[in-house]
């Protein structure tokens, strides 16, 4: 697997040894004792499989944590960045080069500077850091320990976020040596990037994170198909996309209680064929419009971050019954889906859902290998992904390895410390992740795709046309959405288009919506509002400043644009 490719070089699998030594000894071995689970037949109990779960959420937040505590910490401390190049004289040093002056270290030596009794050393190119001070203060604990006494680079190769000045900067902050070019070439001469093997995309989609691969499609193209082309369907990844023969793969199954199961793709087709036609969207979509209130932390996805698409599969409900999963089993509160993207660490993406979700038969929990009527694209999880309808898309887990159920929800980073809302108070320093369940169901939204903000539209017959899409979580359908061009004096319900026929609380797709807007003669300038309401009568905020939140999710304000008009 891509995941695992840094960690299998000679010199990545020595620093393996000795984070081994450093941290977490027992755990890591038993992490890595099962990186090829996937692709044999070895089966392990439920106490080792709970083990290996904790686990995996220690590590899970170490190249999030290292990347997002990077950026708070660096904005609450700026000052910090500039101690190096003034204690140096030389505002001139790109991070890993070498500094002139400061003392020759080997890997030996920083090898020896791994723990808190030693200080925590790293290096970076040909940069080597006292980074204890950091360890000590920044929100993510002692997560970052994973790199101590070696190089922090096959994270940072898997983690873009770092190639940043800012974050350059204050690394340098913490400059106390430089490497030994032998050294030097010896940590990263082994190093493959862990995004080589990619799969090509659509040149329309508009690239939010280049790695991990990020991207959105232009909104007009959204109104002018019910159906996303899955080429133009919105791309949230978190780490490598995987490269996974489908002959060789198998699905791992494992039910509170009782032995583990592996399927083929052949023995889930084998199962009845259930499609489904769902909207999926990212809990940041229109977090740029949140952002303008007051930054927020994520990716700047504008308001494409969603896409409606036909899913087909076997219903995780089925699947379950087969493995042996009663309806009243006690222990069973939660199904967690693994995906085979991974970080340096092997750690898997994973996240959960109730479940009452997973177990309604009407709820349509898909593990699909279909999409629009083809084979998922590498993308959207091929072999198999989780599709879970109503629900937020960080739930529907891409690339399946394996399905838990089981007592607990998921110990991922993803599921713990991520993906959840707050109050406006709350900020980096206040915020803990416990007090705050995570996201499933999604608010009602709408967005307005066409016209775009300060386009110049042509006024014919004294209107114009406007379009967009509305969609609500847990089943809710939408029953109107509502434009106005003045401020909210005067609303205009759009014309909604939604085909599907099923009944709340089971409706699962979007819907698209047109609507004529007068223009007075003369008019200039229009500020266009639109809302949606659901069919439980829910019905967007009106802004976005009493519903900001620290990362930017559930952003569900009216969309509001500006446009020029042309007579």
């Amino acid at each position: 697997m891509l995941g695992t490719v840094l960690f299998r070089s000679p010199h990545n699998r020595r620093l393996l040894q000795s984070l081994r030594t450093c941290v977490l000894t027992d755990s890591f071995d038993n992490v890595n004792d099962k990186n090829d689970r996937f692709f044999s037949s070895k089966k392990w109990n439920t106490e080792e499989t709970s083990h290996r779960q904790n686990v995996m959420g220690s590590l899970s937040v170490l190249g999030l944590g290292i990347g997002i505590s990077l950026g708070i910490y660096y904005s609450k401390q700026r000052e910090k960045t500039n101690l190096f190049a003034a204690s140096q004289n030389s505002k001139d040093v790109k991070a890993g080069e070498p500094v002139p002056g400061l003392p020759l270290y080997s890997l030996r030596d920083v090898g020896q500077h791994c723990s808190h009794k030693d200080e925590i050393w790293v290096t970076y190119k040909q940069g080597v850091y006292n980074i204890t001070p950091f360890i000590d203060e920044h929100p993510g604990g002692d997560k970052i320990m994973m790199a101590a006494g070696g190089s922090v680079e096959p994270f940072w190769l898997m983690y873009g976020v770092h190639n940043q000045p800012e974050i350059l900067a204050m690394l340098e902050s913490y400059r106390i040596g430089n490497l030994s070019m032998e050294d030097s070439m010896e940590s990263t001469r082994d190093l493959e990037d862990p995004y080589g093997l990619e799969p090509k995309r659509h040149p329309s989609l508009k690239i939010n994170s280049q790695k991990p691969f990020n991207a959105e499609p232009p909104p007009s193209l959204l109104a002018d198909s019910y159906i996303t082309p899955v080429e133009l369907f919105y791309v949230r990844n978190h780490l490598p996309v995987p490269l996974v023969d489908v002959n060789e793969w198998r699905l791992t199954i494992e039910v509170v209680g009782l032995k583990p199961i592996e399927l083929s793709m052949d023995q889930i087709k084998k199962f009845p064929k259930h499609t489904v036609t769902t909207s999926i969207q990212c809990a940041g979509n229109r977090r740029s419009e949140m952002s303008k209130i007051k930054k927020v932390k994520g990716l700047d996805w504008g308001t494409a971050a969603i896409g409606n698409a036909t899913f087909s599969g076997a219903r995780l409900y089925d699947v379950l019954k087969a493995a042996g999963l009663k309806d009243d089993e006690i222990k069973a509160q939660h199904v967690q889906f693994e995906g085979l993207d991974t970080d340096p660490a092997n750690v898997p993406y994973a996240a959960s859902i109730p479940i009452e979700k997973a177990m309604d038969p009407k709820g349509d929990v898909l593990l699909a290998y279909e999409m629009n009527g083809a084979p998922l694209s590498r993308d959207h999880g091929y072999p198999l992904r989780a599709v879970v309808p109503g629900v937020v898309g960080a739930r529907n887990v891409k690339w399946l390895g394996a399905v838990y159920v089981s007592e607990e929800e998921s110990s991922s980073h993803w599921q713990q410390n991520d993906y959840k809302g707050f109050s406006p108070s709350t900020d980096w320093d206040t915020v803990d992740f416990t007090k705050s369940p995570a996201i499933q169901q999604l608010p009602v939204t709408s967005a307005i795709c066409e016209p775009s903000e300060n386009e110049v539209v042509l006024v014919k017959n004294g209107k114009i046309t406007v379009k967009g899409y509305a969609s609500s979580g847990g089943g809710n359908k939408i029953v109107r959405v509502d434009v106005t061009p003045d401020g909210g004096q005067t609303w205009y319900v759009a014309d909604l288009i939604n085909p599907e026929k099923n009944k709340p609380p089971h409706h699962w797709a979007w819907s698209l919506w047109q609507v004529e807007i007068p223009v007075r003669k003369g008019q200039k300038q229009m500020e266009l509002w639109a809302k949606a309401v659901d069919s439980s009568y829910n019905t967007q905020p009106e802004s976005f400043k009493n519903i900001w939140n620290l990362r930017g999710v559930l952003s569900n304000a009216y969309h509001r644009i500006n446009i020029k008009l042309k007579h």
